[in-house]
């Protein structure tokens, strides 16, 4: 931890940030259990939910129908992405008064490294309560903020409070907070993986701490040294101000599950017209960052009446990437890959289908440098 003394980080998580714009935009939402996303009638699934539904069991990505069963008072109001975009583009201006170094985590959550900022006395805690003051003044909506040494603890200090609540870990809490912090409380640890660690005699950091890192490993693997590093605090990552995109994709939930190969394949054919018509427009964009992205794979998505979803991907021909990506073509060979997917999966399981998509990803570019013609530059 010692190298992290000086470091000041601030997570600032937005409270139940879709539903709390709905609820500030109408009266008649307050107070009442509230979740965003889509209709019944459109096989819709939920975005979020406020603390009222949450009572209920009502969470994000929960399909509507279920949701509903749980909570028949429940409201939900159809996602208005422009409206959350605009409040959250008030909250990242409030951000740049502190710091530039901002690692945007989504549009209701960011990372903000202030180690610079020696204002408020130099307290981080301070600069935390004036956040989130003036997003609550601006917008009207509240957050939960967390301040720690780096990124791990003030992620667990931001969910310490929630909702509308400030905690603070500093370098000379650790040692005493950390042993006793849950290891479902660690930011990638789902209820599957609790639950392993738990039949393993594992419930809390002290546990981890004391536990040989290969067994850890040959149960874990990669994520075995994170987790021994988490349980004594420690964790290396800078705050990024700009994340490399690692995939595009396009995919479509049907009103009504789809039976017939014939319907999939002209639902299919569209689907693939957009992804194409998608990969032309971001790799035109007058952004730096986009233009040297590489193609790396091809993948399809299919879900079916159960839920169950399989994905299919190949690697990318070199001559395909080069007409795509180099000379912007968008050729038959392009589509021709998608249907030989797309057919592969439909031969794998004959049941109805509720959802088809298609994408692409990335590959490093620093990983692809005998990928770049000779007369191209990356930089």
């Amino acid at each position: 931890m010692s190298s992290f003394r000086q470091r000041k980080i601030i997570h600032i998580d937005m409270d139940c940030f879709y539903a709390a714009i709905e609820t500030r935009d109408n009266p008649f939402l307050k107070g009442k259990a509230v979740a965003v996303g889509g209709h019944l009638d459109n096989r819709g699934v939920l975005c979020t939910a406020n603390y009222e539904a949450r009572k209920f069991g009502v969470k994000a990505a929960m399909p509507t129908a279920l949701a509903l069963k749980q909570c028949p008072d429940l409201q939900i109001v159809p996602p208005n992405f422009k409206k959350y975009k605009e409040a959250s583009n008030i909250i990242k201006e409030i951000f740049k008064e502190y710091t530039d170094l901002i690692e945007t985590v989504s549009l209701d959550e960011a990372y903000l490294d202030v180690s610079q900022n020696s204002s408020f006395s130099n307290s981080a805690t301070l600069m935390a309560k004036d956040i989130r003051h003036k997003i609550y003044k601006e917008t009207g909506l509240t957050a939960s903020a967390g301040i720690a040494p780096n990124k791990f603890l003030a992620k667990v200090a931001s969910d310490w409070r929630k909702p509308n609540g400030i905690f603070t870990i500093s370098p000379s809490d650790v040692p005493n907070f950390l042993p006793l912090l849950p290891l479902n409380k660690i930011n990638g640890v789902g209820k599957v993986t609790n639950n392993k660690l738990n039949s393993l005699g594992l419930y809390k950091c002290s546990d981890i701490q004391n536990f040989p890192l290969d067994l850890l490993e040959e149960n874990f693997g990669k994520f075995a040294s994170t987790l021994k590093n988490y349980s004594y605090g420690i964790d290396n990552r800078p705050v990024i101000t700009e994340h490399i995109r690692k995939s595009l994709s396009v995919e479509n939930t049907f009103g009504t599950d789809i039976n017939q190969k014939s319907t999939c394949k002209a639902m299919m054919l569209d689907i693939i017209g957009e992804m194409c018509d998608r990969i032309q427009n971001f790799r035109t964009k007058k952004n730096e960052i986009a233009k040297h992205l590489f193609i790396n794979k091809a993948f399809v998505k299919i879900k079916y009446y159960d839920f169950k979803t399989i994905t299919i991907e190949r690697s990318f021909p070199r001559h395909v990437f080069s007409d795509l990506w180099f000379h912007g073509h968008i050729n038959d060979q392009l589509r021709d890959i998608y249907n030989t997917l797309f057919d592969e999966g439909l031969n794998r399981r004959e049941s109805p289908i509720r959802l088809l998509g298609t994408g692409v990803r990335f590959k490093d570019p620093n990983e692809c440098q005998d990928l770049v013609p000779a007369q191209l530059s990356l930089f």
